[in-house]
């Protein structure tokens, strides 16, 4: 099977629409604008910085694929050394063509070059070809990543909890509300 020449380099400021559209389902919910400010923060970050990269493939000059390279640690307990490569996405065309394979590699460059002998990546739970090509390259599970809406959570906290957690805000509030009798005191009429 031949494939096409993919050829990778860091993101620069002309990228920054292609990478919004490419990881459009994992920025945050927002007006187009802010998801074109956010990427490109993220870029002249990652430019700026020696510990991070936003590495983007190319086939024939067209952006095909992108990842983000953090040199960080595993978790903010573990502090073993590891390269992050957050979201390594490939356009729909361009898979099967070597491009994540290439984001991949260019993710272990970048852990050798910073004397770092573990790299870490994710993907979506509900994403079956990117799991099982993770897997195929010796990523194996570490811990499962699960988020919530902070009301969604309270609201099936213990009410225990929830009472003790109404408490404190009535204590705060009664404080405010004190402070704020003994200032009117203190102000001359």
């Amino acid at each position: 099977m031949s494939r096409t020449p993919v050829t990778v380099r860091a993101a620069a400021a002309a990228d920054v629409a292609s990478l919004r559209e490419l990881w459009s389902d994992i920025l945050r919910r927002g007006a187009l604008d802010e998801q074109l400010a956010d990427v490109a923060g993220i870029v002249a970050d990652a430019d700026a910085r020696e510990d991070r990269c936003v590495v983007v493939a190319e086939v024939d000059g067209e952006l095909a694929g992108a990842v983000y390279l953090e040199a960080t640690t595993f978790t903010p307990l573990n502090l073993e050394p590891a390269v992050l490569a957050v979201s390594p996405h490939v356009f729909t065309q361009f898979r099967r063509k070597g491009v994540g394979s290439a984001l991949i590699e260019a993710a272990c460059r970048f852990a050798e070059q910073h004397g770092i002998s573990h790299v870490q990546t994710a993907a979506a739970a509900e994403a079956r070809d990117a799991n099982r090509f993770m897997a195929r390259l010796s990523f194996s599970p570490q811990a499962t990543l699960r988020a919530a809406t902070t009301s969604a959570v309270r609201a099936r906290l213990p009410q225990s909890r929830q009472v003790t957690h109404a408490a404190t805000s009535r204590q705060r509030i009664d404080r405010v509300l004190a402070a704020r009798r003994i200032r009117r005191e203190r102000v001359p009429g």
